[in-house]
């Protein structure tokens, strides 16, 4: 089992060979230049980080789009920000004063930390382990009004992929419901990441005063990987 510096915390991983990834995670580490193309680096992983990192080219175009938030919204929070691969993004593009990223799990949030420093932008971002929603009351409670809220919660792990129409209300650990009435309380801007055949219908009966809600399909090598959903007014091309 590969390692990628002494400081390593338990259950994070740099795998160098193929014969060392467990069979659950082996085709996404076969994808592993396109999730981060620093890799080789010493890009750190927990095997069930691997599930919900967004492939480095779509966060790269995710970050251009949040970016067209108004001006006046400075601050951006990673409500779960895994590994790193969106916050990576979100720190690269320069657009945002202030950069939270909130993320449970300390051995993932040490490697994104560490995944951000690979990039060289960790000095960029204030780390938050803990439950963004607890955050959301707290500490950001004051900075929300002047933020993006980005969103790109667990699924449900790879079953979700099973379903033709995937049903929001039944996301786990958190509902549609859920995210969208905790982010869109404190924010008036909130862009949250969901599964390419999320049921547009759900997404839809969100929509203030019959507005139309903004939905962008993120595709690579000609296939749908996911959606983004924007509440607020972003200028997307």
């Amino acid at each position: 089992m590969g390692a990628a510096g002494t400081d390593q915390p338990k259950g994070a991983h740099h795998y160098y060979s193929a014969d060392e990834v467990p069979f659950a995670i082996s085709k996404y580490w076969h994808q592993r230049y396109n999730i981060f193309s620093k890799y080789d680096d010493g890009i750190w992983m927990t095997d069930d980080a691997w599930f919900g990192v967004t492939p480095e080219p779509v966060a790269q175009k995710i970050a251009e789009h949040v970016a067209t938030a108004p001006e006046s919204k400075t601050v951006l929070i990673d409500a779960f920000a895994g590994a790193g691969g969106n916050t990576i993004a979100f720190a690269l593009s320069g657009r945002w004063k202030q950069i939270f990223a909130c993320e449970k799990d300390p051995q993932v949030l040490a490697c994104a930390k560490h995944n951000a420093e690979v990039y060289g932008v960790a000095k960029k971002i204030w780390w938050i382990q803990g439950d963004v929603f607890n955050a959301l009351s707290k500490q950001l409670k004051g900075l929300a009004k002047d933020a993006v809220v980005f969103g790109s919660p667990p699924w449900g792990g790879p079953t979700y992929a099973d379903y033709e129409v995937f049903d929001l209300a039944h996301m786990q650990p958190y509902s549609l419901d859920k995210l969208y009435t905790s982010f869109s309380g404190p924010a008036s801007h909130v862009v949250l990441y969901l599964p390419r055949t999320s049921d547009l219908r759900q997404l839809v009966k969100l929509a203030e005063d019959d507005d139309k809600l903004k939905v962008t399909h993120y595709c690579m090598h000609g296939a749908s990987k996911a959606l983004c959903v924007f509440f607020g007014d972003f200028e997307l091309d």
